[in-house]
């Protein structure tokens, strides 16, 4: 059945040892994964595969490239009729259309587990890869059986979908906290709701814990989870924001959810260029019990037919075009441009060029200042090449996943120093009228799919279509309804809502499931686990 197994890294190339028993493969991993973070097992069997167990749980055909992230099945089936899954759900699993007898193993791929680091004068954009090693507790193994595989769900309800709310505290006031907070108590929707410790803002009526801690904590009482958003909403010095950071009290013991916000000195992705080190930003984590950050990231921004933050097909230029199809013209042109720069090419360079652009053009229009023309149709022309290299050939672009979505984080390990923390990757959710139509709400079911969206609930920005709310007390009537709706299938248990904690807490338990298979190819959990688990066949 086997032809061969091969294991693939920037420092080895080698036909790995195995070990063939009855009804498995062990594959000999274990110097490879010392000497590197990042490796690919490549298997080459005698039968072509034929089917591939889908992230939404139904069997799809090999035509197309496949692949399977931790939180989805890996499940294959060759012509000869055998099911094949791994005995743990690490690493991802991949096929190529144009080889349907070989299947990659990938541990920690490219952008699988991106973060985000502000660096230089300019705070640049750049990503990195988490710092996540592989470790093995055991070698992996494939399973093979006639009989049934086992997949396991996603969701504390049977193989349903998620939805997640992680809310960005911003443009929040005392008035309008309590129209959301009561709103939300309405529909019995729970949030990670996000909170500005201290009161240091450029406006007077921005809500904080300081000044508003009846409210804030009323959200809490109310069932929602609170998360940090960085300390306060305006920046201080670099010297005082790093004495606040230090020296804060946390208001709860047990909020451990960190959400960056603007360039804060003392950010998860900004702190390494403002001298202090690994050990010293780790300890003051540690000791303020935060365990899980936020990466900076979108998967991409939710429109018509952009929900699952599971499926790479959500996340790409012809995706989001036919979401918008129904703006202007002007309007859809400017939205198609920013998904380029911000999510197809994702390139700092590129991003940096369009916000120079952007902020330069303002300056002669309004400001009449001239001598930034030059600086201006020089960083324009760098812009405009790169955005018509994907426009001109649009066809073959159109369909490929962004590159920071194509593997679909979720949740993922980093190690800052010595310890692990979990960090988290999210979905940007804006127009509440369009993202959570009962269209989308209806797909994400569909799809048994999930999104941890990043969310302004009090957002106020004018040229923002679908907000929550119209005034600081006033709820926007059809985004009324679209919540109405999602409330409806949450209490029909068909999506369930964890607050962000609770979804990881879950989740979690994926990398504690072990498979095994008996003599009589009887696929079973060999550990005890409280996840949902069911018979493929």
């Amino acid at each position: 059945m086997i032809q061969s197994v091969t294991i693939q890294s920037n420092l080895h190339k080698l036909i790995s040892p195995i070990t063939l028993e009855r009804n498995k493969l062990v594959i000999d991993c274990a110097k490879i994964s010392e000497s590197t973070a990042s490796f690919n097992i490549e298997i080459e069997f005698n039968s072509n595969i034929v089917a591939f167990r889908n992230h939404d749980y139904t069997w799809v055909d090999v035509k197309k490239n496949r692949i399977a992230t931790e939180f989805s099945p890996k499940i294959i089936k060759l012509e000869n009729g055998t099911f094949i899954q791994p005995d743990t759900t690490r690493g991802i699993w991949e096929t190529h259309a144009k080889n349907t007898k070989i299947l990659y193993w990938k541990f920690n791929p490219e952008f699988s587990k991106p973060i985000t680091k502000y660096t230089g004068t300019t705070n640049s954009k750049t990503i990195f890869q988490a710092n996540s090693e592989v470790n093995f507790t055991h070698q992996p193994t494939l399973l093979f059986t006639k009989k049934y595989a086992l997949e396991i769900s996603r969701s504390k309800i049977p193989f349903t979908a998620i939805a997640c709310f992680t809310d960005h505290c911003d443009f929040d006031t005392a008035k309008n906290l309590k129209t959301q907070r009561s709103f939300f108590k309405e529909k019995n929707i729970k949030t990670t709701k996000g909170f500005f410790l201290n009161h240091f803002s450029k406006r007077a009526d921005n809500a904080s814990y300081e000044n508003d801690k009846t409210e804030i904590e009323s959200w809490k009482s109310d069932g929602h989870e609170l998360c940090y958003h960085s300390l306060s909403q305006s920046i201080k010095s670099q010297e005082d924001s790093f004495y606040d950071f230090k020296n804060f009290t946390p208001p709860f013991s047990d909020i451990s959810v960190w959400i960056d916000h603007g360039y804060q000195s003392y950010n998860f992705s900004l702190f390494e260029k403002n001298k202090i080190t690994n050990k010293d930003y780790e300890s003051i984590l540690h000791k303020k019990n935060i365990k899980i950050l936020w990466n900076y990231i979108d998967s991409g921004t939710t429109t018509k037919g952009v929900i699952n933050q599971l499926n790479p097909n959500h996340f790409t230029l012809k995706s989001f075009f036919e979401g918008n199809k129904n703006l202007s013209k002007l309007k859809l042109a400017q939205s198609i441009i920013k998904n380029i720069v911000f999510h197809y090419l994702n390139n700092d360079k590129i991003i940096s060029k369009y916000k120079a652009t952007a902020l330069n053009f303002k300056k002669i229009v309004y400001q009449k200042e001239f001598k930034v023309l030059p600086r201006f149709l020089i960083d324009f022309i760098i812009l405009f090449k790169s955005i018509s290299q994907v426009l001109l050939f649009w066809n073959s672009n159109k369909n490929k996943s962004y590159k920071l979505s194509i593997y679909t984080p979720l949740f993922f390990n980093h190690t800052i120093d010595k310890k692990k923390y979990v960090i988290f990757q999210t979905l940007e959710m804006i127009d509440f009228e369009t993202s959570l139509s009962k269209k989308n709400i209806d797909l994400l079911i569909q799809e048994s799919g999930i999104f941890i969206a990043h969310t302004y609930f009090s957002d106020n920005i004018n040229y923002h279509n679908g907000k929550l709310l119209t005034s600081e007390n006033k709820i926007d009537l059809k985004v009324n309804e679209n919540f109405s709706y999602l409330a409806q299938k949450i209490q029909q248990k068909l999506i369930w809502n964890p607050n962000l904690s609770e979804l990881y807490a879950h989740l979690k338990e994926f990398e504690n499931c072990i498979f095994d298979v008996d003599e009589n190819g009887t696929i079973f959990v060999k550990n005890k686990t409280s996840l949902a688990i069911r018979t493929v066949n």
